[in-house]
Protein backbone atom coordinates (compact mmCIF):
# COMPACT_ATOMS: atom_id res chain seq x y z
CA UNK A 1 0.00 0.00 0.00
CA UNK A 2 2.71 2.78 0.79
CA UNK A 3 4.32 1.86 -2.94
CA UNK A 4 0.93 2.98 -4.37
CA UNK A 5 1.07 6.23 -2.47
CA UNK A 6 4.58 7.14 -3.00
CA UNK A 7 4.18 6.29 -6.76
CA UNK A 8 1.26 9.08 -6.25
CA UNK A 9 3.70 11.59 -4.40
CA UNK A 10 6.20 10.98 -7.26
CA UNK A 11 3.60 11.42 -9.73
CA UNK A 12 2.74 14.87 -8.59
CA UNK A 13 5.82 16.10 -7.59
CA UNK A 14 7.25 14.89 -10.81
CA UNK A 15 4.07 17.50 -12.46
CA UNK A 16 5.10 20.10 -10.21
CA UNK A 17 8.96 19.69 -11.17
CA UNK A 18 7.80 19.51 -15.15
CA UNK A 19 5.36 22.55 -14.54
CA UNK A 20 7.90 24.45 -13.07
CA UNK A 21 10.24 24.14 -15.64
CA UNK A 22 8.15 25.23 -18.56
CA UNK A 23 8.17 28.74 -16.59
CA UNK A 24 10.11 31.41 -17.97
CA UNK A 25 12.15 31.17 -14.83
CA UNK A 26 13.03 27.42 -14.44
CA UNK A 27 16.31 25.16 -14.44
CA UNK A 28 17.87 22.40 -15.42
CA UNK A 29 17.43 21.28 -11.80
CA UNK A 30 14.07 20.88 -12.02
CA UNK A 31 13.69 18.82 -15.58
CA UNK A 32 16.61 16.29 -13.31
CA UNK A 33 14.42 16.31 -10.21
CA UNK A 34 10.97 15.58 -13.14
CA UNK A 35 13.10 12.69 -14.68
CA UNK A 36 14.29 11.29 -11.37
CA UNK A 37 11.03 11.81 -9.94
CA UNK A 38 8.84 9.65 -12.72
CA UNK A 39 11.30 7.29 -12.78
CA UNK A 40 10.59 6.14 -9.23
CA UNK A 41 7.37 6.98 -9.91
CA UNK A 42 7.49 3.89 -12.30
CA UNK A 43 9.38 1.96 -9.51
CA UNK A 44 6.90 2.14 -7.34
CA UNK A 45 3.83 1.87 -9.62
CA UNK A 46 5.54 -1.66 -10.87
CA UNK A 47 6.13 -2.61 -7.05
CA UNK A 48 2.95 -1.65 -5.97
CA UNK A 49 1.16 -3.49 -9.15
CA UNK A 50 3.31 -6.59 -8.57
CA UNK A 51 2.37 -6.92 -5.22
CA UNK A 52 -0.99 -7.43 -5.67
CA UNK A 53 -0.85 -10.40 -7.84
CA UNK A 54 -1.61 -13.05 -6.36
CA UNK A 55 0.65 -15.78 -6.31
CA UNK A 56 -0.10 -18.36 -3.83
CA UNK A 57 -2.90 -19.43 -5.80
CA UNK A 58 -3.13 -21.67 -9.26
CA UNK A 59 -5.48 -20.90 -11.84
CA UNK A 60 -6.57 -23.86 -14.07
CA UNK A 61 -6.55 -23.01 -17.45
CA UNK A 62 -10.42 -23.98 -17.93
CA UNK A 63 -11.26 -21.05 -15.41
Amino acid sequence: MINGLLAVVCLLAAGFCFYKFQTANGGTAYMIGGIVLAILMAVFGVMFLSGRVNKTEDIHITE
